[in-house]
């Protein structure tokens, strides 16, 4: 153990200060814990520039939509709440729509997610979105074979007319292997405090599985476009995996390109 005394803890000022000499010093001495306490450190500081993002987009009028979708249980609203977690709350919206009302289902698909497109100055997650015609609804039947088509050939030239008029645009694609989603499902029905998440649906994902894939394997194909790429991430590592997410959203959002070993762009 690195001898230390009492000036050095004088110069201490922080918790993450506190954290850094202990580890530094070898106090902390088990592995998990390090990781533990590294995963936190680079969460902090990107959660730091995350917020200057925003605050640049509140400023200069920017209007930010980043749409989630991903496989159940991939993590995309535990994913969403550390994005969020220091941004400003009066210029970001999370929207997760219900099932569509009666008058809703006789509307235009796209009408209801028009609705919640961002104002000026506004960050705004899709916790899913208009892609559950690409997936779910083809997969349950909740859809016909020529909605679906029809959403296909529409959906690339939509997003392209929201670009074109200044909205910023980002896809992300959480995935989840077989086995891992197996075992957070299992959770969710053993954890009294996780059953409110297990879904009619989330529990034929599993059964379902080889369809679900040949569905987002189309979708890739069909609408991700050089201007509008899907970003896939791996995520049966959850703390990496929102790690990736955050570093990509900061990247796109400064205009550069970000490549990890979990992210796959398909465009």
């Amino acid at each position: 153990m690195a001898e230390f005394d009492l000036s050095d803890l004088e110069k201490i000022n922080n918790k993450q200060e506190i954290i850094d000499f202990l580890v530094e010093h070898d106090i902390i001495k088990e592995k998990k814990f390090k990781e533990q306490l590294a995963y936190e450190k680079e969460l902090k500081q990107l959660q730091e520039k995350l917020l200057k993002i925003q605050t640049k987009v509140i400023q200069e009028d920017k209007r930010v939509l980043i749409i989630f979708e991903g496989r159940d249980a991939a993590g995309k609203g535990g994913t969403i709440s550390r994005i969020t977690e220091f941004l400003n709350p009066k210029k970001y919206r999370v929207e997760a729509l219900p099932k569509p009302t009666e008058i809703e289902v006789g509307q235009w698909y796209f009408q209801r997610y028009f609705k919640e497109l961002p104002n000026a100055g506004e960050i705004v997650f899709f916790d899913r979105s208009w892609y559950n015609r690409a997936v779910v609804e083809p997969v349950f039947g909740f859809c016909t074979e020529e909605q679906y088509n029809r959403f296909l050939k529409q959906v690339s030239e939509i997003e392209q007319l929201l670009q074109e008029d200044g909205i910023i645009l980002i896809k992300i694609f959480l995935s989840i292997s077989k086995d891992e989603q197996a075992e957070r499902l299992q959770e969710r029905k053993e954890n009294e405090m996780k059953q409110w998440k297990l879904g009619a649906l989330d529990q034929k994902a599993q059964e379902l599985w080889e369809v679900y894939t040949n569905y987002i394997d189309k979708m890739f194909q069909e609408t991700g476009t050089k201007d509008s790429p899907w970003i896939e991430i791996e995520t049966d590592d959850k703390k990496s995996a929102r790690i990736v997410a955050m570093k990509s959203i900061i990247a796109q959002l400064n205009n550069q390109v970000y490549t990890h070993e979990l992210i796959k762009y398909h465009k």
